[in-house]
């Protein structure tokens, strides 16, 4: 199985997210020793914005005239790449107000290229990336999963309805949250992501699909 590890926060050895991200994939590989683990990190390797140039080129599959246009189209398509050869994604989420980091939604904006990962039919658009499994470690200030605050979460509800376009449904959410609101509700939200962590990769969660949200 290839994994495909992502980083984006960008407080470096303070994340939360990151510490998450990282120990799913250590849990996995644990389970499977087989796993072949692919990392970037995309607040040191950052996904380039996309421009007029480059979404020109994406969309009439031609090459960009300048040096710039043609070095970003290569970054884009290299991105796009190593999502549709991995079997799984784990994506370390911070929420930066309310949302994604800006990393992470240009890494989203890579992926999402028509005839490659979506396509639009007479029906409706179609998911062309399925039977992938999503694995977000997420992490968060505030407290967001609570039925007063959920209409404020434009994080990990935007990352599954972006993947969800281009085909997957095999989403798993580890999430620490309230972690800025003192060290007992920090020490609780991470205990009870370790927890989600290990019942990741029980038996049964391994052989058949599961969502959680």
């Amino acid at each position: 199985m290839n994994v495909l590890h992502l980083d984006s926060s960008l407080t470096g050895a303070a994340s939360v997210s990151r510490l998450l991200s990282r120990e799913t994939v250590d849990a996995w590989r644990a389970t499977d020793p087989a796993v072949r683990v692919t990392y970037r990190d995309l607040a040191v390797t950052v996904p380039p914005q996309l421009t007029p140039e480059t979404v020109a080129a994406l969309r009439l599959r031609s090459e960009p005239a300048s040096a710039q246009g043609k070095a970003e189209l290569l970054h884009i398509n290299t991105l796009l790449d190593e999502f549709l050869a991995a079997d799984a994604i784990v994506i370390g989420a911070p929420m930066y107000n309310f949302g994604v980091p800006t990393q992470l939604k240009a890494w989203i904006d890579a992926l999402a290229q028509a005839g490659r990962t979506f396509e639009y039919t007479p029906q409706g658009p179609r998911g062309l990336a399925g039977g992938k499994r999503v694995v977000i470690a997420s992490s968060r200030g505030n407290i967001y999963s609570t039925p007063q605050m959920q209409d404020k979460d434009f994080q990990e509800r935007y990352l599954v309805a972006a993947l969800q376009f281009m085909g997957i449904t095999q989403f798993d959410v580890v999430r620490a949250e309230g972690v800025n609101r003192g060290p007992e509700v920090c020490d609780a939200a991470l205990a009870s992501a370790r927890a989600a962590i290990a019942q990741l990769f029980t038996a049964q969660n391994t052989a058949h699909e599961t969502v959680a949200t």
